[in-house]
């Protein structure tokens, strides 16, 4: 109800064009409809499939009418005043210049005519000639109670329809399973639970299921990737601090603690060496909180044609917006917001501007992981405190956490580290980064292959004696690093 009275007073403001951009064209359209009805307003449709018609109650186009793009508009301008009309997927015809002319006579003589024009699409970008004269309506997503009864609705239904064997709910993961539907509509709602329902029961099953059918419903841009293999810290060498810090507050995050003393947490910057664990450690955040992880590559926002990127941009954060709760991760963040560069036409500058816009006012439950290996092309915006909950340094790791991150490694590989003179390769490979260690393993792997002999410590030695580490072949960029990073950031480990 307060939406059909927030678009009753849009209209009532005399916009005379009005976007909405959803993925359920019947919802928008039922809405128009019951608009018309309250305010005595005739409601008008088309697409390029059914043509143009007065709608029915139920929203429907009687298909007799078949007009062309331009037509409809010469219609709407030349026969028609005080009406409602609704223009389904009509965006590709705004590369028309005439099309474009006429959707501005209609506008322009709103005073006259008192025609509104809705354009109804999945996505909806209005030319700079007639965005002026336009307003944006955004449809509410349903909320838990009404997702709630609509789940209840359908697993009736369902049931009537089997009724050989009763539906199963897990009543203690009901919570997650609708928190996990917030963002989509009700038609991608039934999608969804229906495909839970094959084995007649809802339970922590069906959870990564959801959250992978949601993902690819948001995601239709192609600017953020789910990722899948998401590790728990006990695969993580060292970042004592900074597993004590998630650890804290988690519960909060999640939901399980409810408090106003303090805020939910936002997110964290991992500064440091490459191959030092930050980008598993991104990927900890989410295994360990149980929740999905989205990686936002900036390589895939930046596009030649003026305003392109920032509008990816804008629909990145919005899916992972709609995505949540979940991590976002922004891997090596300074190549996307690094603005000391003047060939890309300010696009940097207004990406970045974006991107802390968002991160000021979103309240949704999205926590930021960005990691860092570049201090000095990182803009000071994204420094400044408040930006982000924390700065964690991700340092080379030292003796004992080396140890540790061989027998993560070795275990992994089903190879039992007690074989191994553990103390010894540690010391032998200080300034090895956790990648580098890894490598090390793996390189001695194929040393092996095709021959007798089984990997262990002098084959592993061996190999450390061949690798030059970053640290040696970075040594004064590590250097500095470490020299910017005192007092003003935490160290991770």
């Amino acid at each position: 109800m307060n939406e059909l009275l927030d678009l009753f007073h849009l209209v009532k403001s005399r916009v005379p064009l009005i976007t909405i951009e959803t993925r359920d064209e019947k919802e928008a359209v039922r809405l128009i409809v019951s608009l018309g009805e309250s305010t005595k307003r005739s409601v008008y449709g088309w697409n390029l499939v059914r043509g143009f018609s007065l709608l029915d109650r139920n929203g429907n186009i009687d298909g007799t009418n078949r007009l062309e793009p331009t037509e409809v508009l010469n219609i709407i301008y030349e026969n028609y005043s005080s009406a409602l009309f609704i223009l389904i997927d009509y965006h590709p015809y705004l590369q028309n210049d005439r099309n474009v002319r006429l959707i501005k006579e209609i506008a322009l003589n709103y005073e006259r005519l008192r025609n509104t024009v809705f354009f109804i699409s999945t996505q909806i970008e209005l030319p700079d000639g007639i965005k002026h004269l336009s307003a944006k309506f955004d449809l509410a997503f349903p909320t838990d109670k009404e997702i709630k009864s609509y789940l209840m609705q359908l697993i009736e239904k369902w049931q009537s329809e089997n009724p050989r064997k009763k539906v199963e709910i897990d009543e203690s993961i009901l919570s997650v399973f609708i928190k996990n539907l917030h963002g989509l509509s009700f038609p991608e709602i039934k999608r969804i639970l229906y495909n839970a329902l094959r084995d007649n029961a809802i339970n922590k099953d069906d959870i990564p299921e959801i959250t992978k059918a949601k993902y690819e419903l948001l995601n239709k841009a192609n600017v953020l990737y789910f990722e899948h293999d998401t590790s728990s810290f006990s695969e993580v060498g060292g970042l004592q601090n900074l597993k004590e810090w998630l650890e804290k507050r988690k519960k909060i995050f999640i939901g399980e603690v409810k408090t106003t003393a303090v805020d939910v947490p936002k997110g964290v910057l991992l500064l440091g060496v490459q191959g030092s664990g930050k980008s598993l450690a991104a990927k900890a955040v989410a295994g360990t909180w149980g929740i999905p992880l989205l990686r936002l590559d900036f390589g895939t926002l930046y596009n030649k044609y003026y305003g392109e990127t920032e509008r990816k941009t804008r629909e990145a954060l919005k899916t992972a917006d709609m995505m949540a709760p979940c991590v976002l991760w922004i891997d090596e963040i300074e190549k996307g917001l690094a603005t000391d560069s003047g060939g890309d036409s300010g696009t940097s500058k207004r990406v970045l501007g974006t991107f802390l816009t968002w991160m000021a006012e979103r309240k949704t439950l999205v926590f930021l992981v960005a990691t860092a290996n570049d201090i000095q092309n990182l803009p000071p915006e994204l420094l400044r405190k408040g930006r982000m909950d924390e700065i964690f340094f991700v340092d080379l790791p030292g003796e004992e956490i080396r140890k540790e991150i061989l027998t993560i490694h070795l275990k992994k590989r089903n190879l039992n580290p007690g074989d191994f003179e553990l103390d010894k390769i540690a010391q032998i490979c200080e300034g090895f980064s956790g990648s580098e260690i890894e490598q090390v393993i793996v390189s001695g792997f194929y040393s092996v292959i095709g021959g007798y002999m089984q990997l262990n410590t002098e084959i592993l030695l061996e190999e450390i004696k061949k690798t030059r580490p970053l640290s040696v072949v970075m040594a004064e960029n590590i250097d500095a690093m470490r020299e910017w990073v005192k007092d003003r950031t935490v160290l991770a480990n």
